[in-house]
């Protein structure tokens, strides 16, 4: 008999019990409660009633004492809040790296490589003659004793300068990144939450850049009304504001931190879901949400030209699909001379990770 056979859905990774298990779907939902450790542990409870994660020999209670003792919860003795620690921030930093950096595919050994040649750091495919000057750990030794034995034969053995094969190695770079993040109120509108994607690849950047490109700097800016820099260490509370989006003010902002960044390669990337309506002029904001407001948009594209003038390039991941916001995009990135994506959410990660780690610009000299 054809046709469809439809069942109740049953979710393959609900937690089986335990506490590591419960610890994973625990900083997952951190993200969506903004750190609220209270809230979160309210939902636990009701996904518990739902699907039946603990049992009799490992509760809630006692996951609630585990995370006490090992560190990743307090309790405030005068009322009873409880909020996460420093061991919980960072845990969360680590899980968003786990699952954005796990779905790439396999990128090559170091850092950002250039693609100038020379003395570097890291060896690549390329060959030469060796030429005066040439150190001495370029000299592929294992080459030049076989053109030795070709060019002179096997029983009278010699190695002449013209039998030197160097290494060509690249240049590792430095790059200066500064993330910006819109957080103005469209960013939940339309029952779509934006926000949360959005901070949780900016915590995965931030402990990727930590843990294996050390020398590397990150800024964060969120722009609404205003833009302000914010720490690592405020991602997992950052929630989204009542805000217009004052795109101006943060690539203002951001091109500011990056002239005083002592590296050669500096760039921006700006998550935004919607158009720049907001700026503010003599203390007094000036916002049209109605539409492409000529005024803000022409001063956006000045600062766009700017970064250009700067060498900072932009490269904008847009979160929306509206066909007259990406004509906007598409106008911003050539005068800027940078990138765009118009990314899904669920792509965002992916697309800023491999754009940050493959580096292809050339270092400014």
């Amino acid at each position: 008999m054809r046709g469809f056979h439809f069942s109740n859905f049953q979710p393959d990774d609900l937690p089986k019990g335990g506490f590591e298990e419960l610890l994973k779907l625990f900083t997952q939902l951190l993200n969506y409660t903004a750190g609220d450790a209270g809230e979160t542990l309210s939902w636990m409870n009701e996904l518990d009633k739902q699907y039946k994660f603990t049992n009799n020999d490992y509760g809630m209670g006692d996951f609630i004492e585990d995370l006490k003792d090992k560190g990743y919860l307090k309790e405030n003795p005068a009322n009873g809040d409880m909020s996460i620690t420093a061991k919980t921030e960072q845990t969360i930093r680590k899980s968003a790296l786990e699952e954005i950096f796990g779905k790439l595919k396999k990128a090559g050994k170091g850092n950002h490589n250039s693609n100038i040649s020379g003395i570097g750091e890291e060896k690549n495919a390329d060959r030469r003659e060796y030429t005066f000057g040439d150190s001495l750990d370029q000299i592929d030794m294992t080459a030049s004793i076989h053109n030795a034995q070709i060019n002179h034969g096997i029983g009278n053995f010699t190695l002449t300068e013209r039998d030197l094969e160097v290494e060509e190695k690249d240049y590792k770079t430095l790059t200066s990144t500064v993330l910006m993040i819109d957080i103005s109120h469209s960013m939940i509108l339309y029952g779509e939450d934006r926000i949360t994607p959005a901070k949780k690849v900016a915590m995965a950047l931030a402990e990727l850049i930590k843990t294996r490109y050390p020398k590397d700097t990150l800024d964060i800016v969120v722009f609404g009304n205003d833009a302000w820099p914010i720490t690592v260490k405020d991602l997992p509370y950052l929630q989204v504001g009542p805000y217009h989006t004052n795109t101006f003010a943060g690539l203002e902002l951001a091109a500011d931190l990056l002239r005083r960044r002592k590296t050669h390669n500096k760039q921006i990337f700006m998550i935004t879901d919607g158009k720049p309506t907001c700026l503010k002029e003599n203390g007094r904001y000036y916002k049209n949400s109605m539409g492409l407001d000529r005024k803000v948009i022409n001063k956006t594209l000045n600062m766009a030209a700017q970064c250009k003038r700067l060498n900072i390039p932009i490269t904008t991941f847009m979160i929306a699909q509206d066909p007259y916001l990406q004509q906007f995009v598409r106008e911003f990135t050539q005068i800027n001379g940078g990138r765009a994506f118009y990314s899904s959410l669920t792509g965002l990660g992916e697309y800023i990770f491999e754009d940050y780690i493959k580096n292809r610009r050339k270092t400014v000299r």
